[in-house]
């Protein structure tokens, strides 16, 4: 089973952690049948390096919500755990084997900038079933959200140059490595080396080949003539097994077919631009230069300030592990909870460095001129406010309200979106704030939420 398969193909009731079912089934055994809104968001930007996070993982989101269900096998799995020793949960084995989520889900688009507080998604449903989703959402919009940041600077840094995804071998696993390819075109990318994400997404494919090719001949251009042999209208020659400037001169002097040429080691900028000096000189100007080597967005961007001749990118492992930050740390926190009767209740949590902002929000994002001037995060029910709603109904009744947009699509409104931030926001080494602020409404209904718990524990 793949995390791309189609809702009604979905096995995905045990990938939670425990402690969700066991809350849900104390929910079942203590009667709780409130509506509860939770919301996921991150707290910070981090490190201090990044100025906004790009939301990503929602279609994803969608199809595990409309497929939850519990089959058979998986509640005889439950019944066997120690946790479900001592009390008898038959009630709620049955309560899981018709579970269907019947929830609400309001979210931002794909491909949009968020900032810390904001809502990436918003689920309203039966206390139970919002519960029991919390960790699969956290993990896959955590995981795209953060790969889909990181290629989106990656982008910034190639200044409108291609770059691929190339991080499959390095990822966490194959499934991480597929999401990682989705999410990184979101970002930017054009594409990836991983088949399975092509075949499943839609995604170009790229590869070129590794230097076990070059080595299994005893001559490295009778490896580059049997290559371009068996791939005559897509040869790129990686060119670095032995010495990088050497094997240019020969591609020109012996005319050897290819469209493009590899660097994967050494000082790539000044390769590159004494490569291509090479390749203009001997008539081979159509020919493309690709770097590729632990490349970052760091690199790269010393690489276009040093005046590098890359045409293409290959971005690999610390693109699809985000490797200077490899975890993004948005959480899932109750906001508020309706009662059968129609009474509202807003939970907060008080600690120092987790207190919670209760209610169901909003978002508005303000333009001035050209750009993004600034954002209010608001209670769902103001009116009046300036700016763009971000959150929008997605599900409802536990089924989509619409088609999920083509991936080309979302690609598109990232780097749209993006090039609206202000400049100081894009910085890649010191980013400036952009402006996050609370609306009135919001903060009074936070304080008077904290004088309520207040004069309840006392």
């Amino acid at each position: 089973m793949s995390v791309f398969d189609p809702p009604a193909a979905r096995r995905d009731a045990l990938r939670t952690d425990l402690y969700q079912l066991t809350m849900a089934a104390a929910y079942h055994r203590a009667g709780l049948t409130h509506t509860a809104t939770f919301e996921l968001f991150t707290r910070r930007l981090r490190p201090a390096r990044r100025g906004y996070w790009i939301a990503a993982g929602l279609e994803q989101a969608l199809d595990y919500l409309e497929g939850l269900r519990f089959r058979g096998e998986d509640i005889d799995f439950l019944r066997r755990l120690p946790a479900f020793e001592g009390a008898d949960h038959e009630d709620f084995f049955a309560r899981l084997a018709a579970l269907r989520f019947e929830g609400e889900v309001w979210a931002v688009p794909e491909g949009t900038p968020v900032f810390p507080w904001e809502p990436l998604l918003r689920v309203s449903a039966p206390a139970l079933q919002a519960q029991i989703v919390e960790t699969y959402l956290l993990s896959l919009i955590n995981f795209q959200t953060l790969i889909a940041s990181k290629a989106a600077r990656v982008a910034q840094a190639t200044r409108g140059k291609p770059f691929v995804d190339f991080g499959t071998r390095r990822a966490h696993g194959p499934e991480a490595a597929e999401l990682a390819a989705r999410a990184a075109y979101v970002g930017g990318a054009v594409g990836t080396s991983n088949v399975e994400a092509a075949r499943r997404l839609g995604l170009p494919a790229y590869g070129t080949f590794a230097h076990s090719w070059v080595m299994s001949f005893d001559d490295e251009d009778e490896a580059f003539r049997r290559y371009a042999e068996a791939f005559p209208q897509n040869t790129t020659l990686l060119i670095d097994t032995y010495d990088t400037v050497a094997a240019a001169r020969r591609i020109v002097e012996r005319d050897l077919p290819c469209q493009a040429v590899r660097l994967d080691s050494g000082d790539l900028a000044a390769l590159s631009r004494e490569v291509r000096r090479i390749l203009d000189e001997g008539g081979r100007s159509e020919v493309k230069i690709v770097a590729s080597s632990d490349l970052n967005e760091d690199k790269i961007d010393a690489m276009e300030r040093a005046g590098c001749a890359v045409d293409i990118y290959g971005v690999g492992t610390e693109l699809v592990t985000s490797k200077d930050w490899p975890a993004l740390g948005g959480v899932y926190k109750l906001v508020e909870q309706r009662g059968p009767d129609g009474g509202v209740r807003y939970p907060i949590k008080l600690s120092s460095s987790k207190r919670s902002w209760p209610g169901r929000k909003q978002v508005y994002r303000r333009s001035q001129g050209a750009l993004y001037a600034g954002d209010l995060i608001a209670l769902a029910d103001e009116e009046g406010h300036p700016g763009a709603p971000l959150l929008e109904k997605v599900l409802e009744g536990g089924r989509r309200l619409r088609p999920s947009p083509p991936l080309p699509e979302v690609r598109e409104r990232c780097l749209a979106e993006v090039a609206r931030l202000p400049e100081g926001v894009r910085n890649l080494a010191e980013p400036a704030e952009y402006p996050v602020v609370r609306s009135e409404a919001l903060v009074a209904l936070a304080e008077r939420a904290y004088e309520e718990l207040r004069h309840d524990a006392r």
